[in-house]
C-alpha cells in the first residue's frame, strides 16, 4: 500500500508528470495512496485518464450499458459510494453490477470532477474487496479528484489524442471520438438519429462482449479509403 502520507507531494507532482511514464505511475500511486486497485476520469461520457486497465473498463461498461454509479445525476453523498456490489445495486443498475462482479470489481466510489459547484466529470474508484471507505480516505479522493479536475480544465485535445482505441493508463487523451465517428457512419447507413445509432452500436458492443471502442474501430476500418 502507498504512504498515504506521500499524497501531498503527489499532488503537487502532476503537474510537472510531463511524460507518459511518469503520468502512469502518478495514476498507480495515487490509486494506492487512496487504498484502491484503480481509478479512472470521464468528463460526461468520455474517457480521459485511467490508472489500470479494470479501472478503465468499468468506465467503458458505464458508457454502453448507460448505467452506472457514475452516471447518476445528483450525489446524494460525496464520494458517491457502493461499498458491496450486492441486491441494492442489482436492483439500480443490474447489467452493470454483473458487468462489474466479472471484473472482479466488490466496491465502487465516485468523486464529482468539478469547477466550482457545476460537475463536469467524475473520479470512479474500486475495490476487489467489500466495504466502505474511511472518512480519510473519502477526503483525499476528492482532494484528488479536485486536482485532476484542475489539469483537465487546461488539457485540451492535441497530439496525445487517442487512435484506434484506448490508449496508455495515465495518459490524457480522448478515447472515444471513434465511438462518435462510428455512429455517425451507422447513423447514415441505416438512416436513423445519430443517437438510435449510438445505442445500437453499444447494443452490438453488449452483446459481442467487446469494448464498444474496438466495434466502433472496426466499423471505420471497413470505410472505403
Amino acid at each position: 500500500m502507498e504512504d498515504a502520507g506521500v499524497l501531498p507531494q503527489l499532488l503537487d507532482g502532476l503537474a510537472q508528470a510531463a511524460e507518459a511514464e511518469e503520468r502512469r505511475r502518478w495514476a498507480q500511486r495515487c490509486a494506492r495512496a487512496l487504498e484502491l486497485e484503480g481509478i479512472a476520469a470521464s468528463l460526461n461520457s468520455e474517457l480521459v485518464w485511467f490508472s489500470d486497465d479494470t479501472s478503465a473498463r468499468l468506465e467503458d461498461a458505464q458508457f454502453t450499458l448507460g448505467q452506472g454509479p457514475g452516471l447518476a445525476p445528483d450525489f446524494d453523498q460525496v464520494p458517491y459510494q457502493v461499498a458491496d456490489l450486492g441486491q441494492e445495486l442489482d436492483e439500480r443498475w443490474p447489467q452493470f453490477a454483473a458487468e462489474a462482479r466479472r471484473l472482479g470489481v466488490r466496491a465502487v466510489f465516485v468523486w464529482p470532477l468539478r469547477a466550482g459547484a457545476a460537475r463536469f466529470g467524475t473520479l470512479t474508484g474500486y475495490r476487489s474487496r467489500p466495504g466502505p471507505l474511511t472518512g480519510r480516505q473519502a477526503h483525499d479522493g476528492l482532494r484528488v479528484a479536485d486536482v485532476l479536475a484542475g489539469q483537465l480544465l487546461a488539457w485540451r485535445p492535441g497530439a496525445e489524442a487517442a487512435h484506434g482505441g484506448r490508449g496508455a493508463a495515465g495518459a490524457v487523451e480522448v478515447h472515444r471520438i471513434e465511438v462518435y465517428q462510428a455512429a455517425g457512419v451507422l447513423s447514415h447507413r441505416l438512416g436513423v438519429a445519430v443517437d438510435e445509432a449510438l445505442v445500437r452500436l453499444r447494443a452490438q458492443a453488449y452483446a459481442a462482449d467487446r469494448p464498444v471502442t474496438d466495434v466502433a474501430h472496426d466499423i471505420l476500418r471497413e470505410l472505403p479509403p
